[in-house]
């Protein structure tokens, strides 16, 4: 049985690695989706609406889609800036 050396450089390198792949995980599931491409269902259930509601999202232009072989598919930057750019502000005064 071979025997390794471990330094605190090797362990140093090891922390580092080990929070770098940490936070990336963290960012990756801080709230938003893993995929780029959700489905009706999975839009439906992200922003709390109906069918119907989606359709007309979709209808008026207010979401982008993409179809294939009869599945609807929605890009989650889309969805992030659909909202943005409908946030509201009030300044009472």
């Amino acid at each position: 049985m071979a025997t390794e050396v471990i330094t605190t450089d090797d362990l140093r390198e090891f922390k580092i690695e080990l929070l770098e792949d940490l936070k990336r995980l963290l960012k990756e599931h801080s709230g938003q989706p893993t995929k780029k491409w959700l489905k009706s269902y999975e839009v439906r259930k992200l922003l709390g609406i109906s069918p119907g509601t989606l359709q007309n999202l979709r209808v008026n232009g207010t979401l982008p889609f993409t179809k294939i072989g009869g599945v609807i598919y929605y890009d989650y930057a889309d969805i992030q800036a659909m909202l943005q750019s409908n946030k509201f502000q009030n300044r009472l005064r």
